[in-house]
């Protein structure tokens, strides 16, 4: 059987833990964000905000976890495994910031492929800050749209998930790809 890596991405605040969460909770494998882990990690070590504070050495930190979770899903027999954002979010998050980073941080984006991506759009009326989303609800659409350009350079379709309750946002996703799969 072929897994189907599917992503679930988009700006911070836009309901993607909250809904990688149900998927998961209704029995779906899911690769959970190492975001807020490196984050948190770095902060007991002194760093307030390591991706501010040098935004090569976090992203780094993400790739080698987001190609290890790459790696784990090879070993799930399942129909579909779900990923809380991707390796283009590395080099969109760069792209945002205005950062220059090596060809190392591109070269997964096009060998280490998935099949589907689902985009959440900016969604002020849930947006919050928190002690690891630093981001302006402003910012927050900016990376939006970093993220959207990201995935289409490396030759993704992005299907926009639909505000809306919970349950409804996962019946889109799982309906899209009872549908296409």
């Amino acid at each position: 059987m072929y897994t189907k890596r599917i992503v679930i991405t988009g700006g911070p605040g836009s309901g993607k833990t909250t809904l990688i969460n149900h998927i998961e909770h209704l029995g779906y494998p899911t690769m959970h964000e190492v975001s807020r882990e490196i984050i948190n990690e770095a902060r007991k070590q002194g760093i307030d905000q390591l991706f501010l504070t040098d935004p090569m050495l976090f992203s780094q930190k993400l790739l080698e976890s987001r190609l290890s979770q790459f790696e784990k899903a090879k070993d799930l027999e399942t129909a579909y495994v779900f990923y809380d954002r991707a390796t283009p979010d590395i080099t969109a998050y760069m792209d945002f910031i205005g950062a220059e980073y090596p060809p190392e941080f591109e070269k997964p984006c096009f060998t280490h492929l998935y099949d589907c991506v689902f985009l959440l759009p900016p969604w002020e009326l849930i947006y919050t800050k928190d002690n690891e989303r630093y981001e302006t609800f402003t910012q927050a659409q900016e990376i939006y749209k970093s993220l959207c350009d990201g995935y289409k350079k490396y030759g993704y379709t992005i299907i926009e998930v639909p505000q809306g309750a919970i349950d409804k946002r996962c019946d889109f996703i799982l309906n899209y790809l009872k549908d296409t799969f």
